[in-house]
């Protein structure tokens, strides 16, 4: 708790495929070992898998669960 300044919060970068910060966030928990391309490749995956079988949009369907 500093004594002389308010600290500001920081926000996270968006991410770089989706441009969306809600992604980037869950990737960094996602993450282990600061291993930030390997969390990426396993979200978007994820992602194609979601578009393949539903054939929706996969970044709503990820903000609606």
């Amino acid at each position: 708790m500093p004594r002389r300044r308010e600290i500001e919060k920081r926000q996270p970068i968006p991410d770089p495929k989706y441009g969306d910060d809600l992604v980037a966030k869950f990737v960094n928990v996602l993450m282990r070992d600061g291993k930030k391309s390997t969390a990426q490749m396993i979200f978007y995956r994820a992602l194609e898998r979601m578009q393949d079988q539903t054939g929706e949009e996969p970044l709503g369907l990820f903000r609606k669960a």
